[in-house]
């Protein structure tokens, strides 16, 4: 399971650890901004669920900043593919539809998913959330009780989080949702 330590992630690892199935981690330090916070963020979602955080670094000469990262599922479903134990056959990420991305899309999910079987190793690819959005998603973690509070969202990597990025807007909107609910 891709688990960079924001709310999509740590919403999909719950719906697999409540399947019950067996799970492992991996956070990719890809050299985004907020590289450190999402790994502390990953790494105490992991702990919460008992489970294990393998840890990659890997860095390019591009730098890169918020919003859209050129090929980043790509890529990171590639390393995954490449880095999995021999008993692995399914890597999960947190992605939903909703958004301005391509790799965020059901024909970037078909076809990294045609990559993948064609490998002597086939793995499935697994998306749980893919359409469903933003919304759906923070519902479903109001619903399960997710742990929310232990992830961090900001694109810019700033602590505490800038509040104007998109994925700190996202949070914003589900801060005042629970606070909505816990007044009422």
């Amino acid at each position: 399971m891709l688990l960079s330590g924001g709310i999509d992630s740590a919403a999909a690892l719950h719906f697999y650890v409540a399947l019950g199935r067996p799970v492992a981690t991996m956070f990719v330090n890809y050299g985004q901004a907020a590289s450190e916070p999402e790994r502390r963020a990953a790494a105490l979602v992991a702990a919460h669920f008992g489970v294990p955080l393998l840890e990659r670094t890997l860095s390019g000469s591009v730098p890169k900043s918020e919003g859209e990262v050129a090929m980043r599922n790509a890529y990171l479903f590639a390393l995954a593919a490449m880095e999995r134990p021999e008993t692995v056959w399914g890597i999960a990420a947190g992605i939903h539809g909703g958004t301005p991305y391509p790799d965020c899309s059901e024909s970037f999910a078909e076809l990294i998913q045609g990559i993948a079987r064609l490998q002597k190793r086939p793995v499935d690819v697994l998306l749980p959330f893919l359409s469903w959005n933003k919304s759906d998603i923070l519902s479903y973690c109001e619903a399960q009780g997710v742990p929310t509070c232990v992830t961090y969202s900001c694109e810019r990597g700033e602590v505490p989080p800038c509040g104007g990025c998109i994925s700190c807007r996202d949070r914003k909107e589900f801060d005042a949702r629970a606070a909505i609910k816990a007044y009422a």
